[in-house]
């Protein structure tokens, strides 16, 4: 019998990229990897949201360091500049998680159809491959790489009106899955987490009493969830021991898709 193997479930060290963080699960996520004592990139659209949560993070005293940059990920430039630049701080990257996304919802029969599918297709899904292509060079380099990309329980189903949103996350997934076996030989993991109904910016809108109504009749756990929960479960994903995932399409949504009637 082979001796007993212990793996490393610290992160301290490793360089992060995390898009989407100003707000939500990719606050979430920088906020956790910091307190992890990673390195951590905080990216989003606007310069001054990256840099409220870098503040956050200091003031919280996490023994990691995060450091923020404006990044639109639409921008293919821009994705090949900020990624160089995070990893001529940080001494390569490690970690990359592809969170930004946004819902704007769509008719297929309303001439402003196109107006939400360019946009949504662009962030949601081409992005996440851009990221992917810029930072592969530095995690060829690393001794742990690992990918994480942020799609929802829409790529498990689909609700009305909601088709580019649905189409992206769809795709997403099928992304994971073709890179986690192209990757695999080199050793670098690509996983895909599926939030469900979780508090963010995106569901604000939705009245207090209508998330209630819609957790007790479509979720086992009877509530939404929160940032921190989908944030934990990418930590996971990311640790040095999580060596053999790869491929995984994992629903964190209280148990919504599992859930027949």
């Amino acid at each position: 019998m082979e001796p007993y193997q212990p793996l490393s479930r610290s992160i301290a060290g490793k360089a992060a990229i995390v898009t989407g963080a100003a707000s939500g699960m990719g606050r979430a996520t920088a906020h956790l990897f910091a307190a992890e004592r990673a390195k951590v990139a905080v990216t989003d659209l606007r310069q001054d949201a990256c840099d409220a949560v870098v503040a956050e993070i200091g003031a919280a005293g996490a023994a990691g360091e995060a450091r923020a940059w404006a990044l639109d990920v639409s921008d293919e430039t821009a994705i090949g500049r900020v990624v160089g630049e995070a990893a001529a701080a940080f001494g390569g990257i490690d970690i990359l998680v592809n969170n930004a996304g946004f819902a704007i919802p769509a008719d297929i029969a309303e001439d402003s159809y196109e107006d939400s599918w360019g946009p949504t297709i662009a962030v949601m899904l081409s992005a996440h491959q851009r990221m992917i292509r810029a930072a592969l060079p530095y995690l060829r380099r690393s001794e742990s790489p690992r990918i994480v990309n942020i799609a929802s329980t829409e790529g498990l189903g689909a609700t009305p009106g909601n088709s580019p949103y649905v189409a992206a996350k769809h795709g997403v997934i099928g992304l994971t899955r073709g890179l986690a076996v192209d990757l695999g030989r080199e050793g670098i993991t690509v996983n895909c987490i599926c939030p469900g109904p979780i508090r963010t910016g995106i569901t604000d809108a939705i009245p207090e009493e209508h998330k209630m109504i819609y957790a007790k009749r479509r979720v086992p756990l009877r509530r939404y969830g929160i940032p921190e929960e989908v944030a934990h479960m990418t930590l996971s994903c990311v640790l040095p021991a999580a060596s053999f995932l790869t491929g995984a399409v994992i629903p964190v949504d209280g148990g919504l898709t599992i859930k027949n009637a």
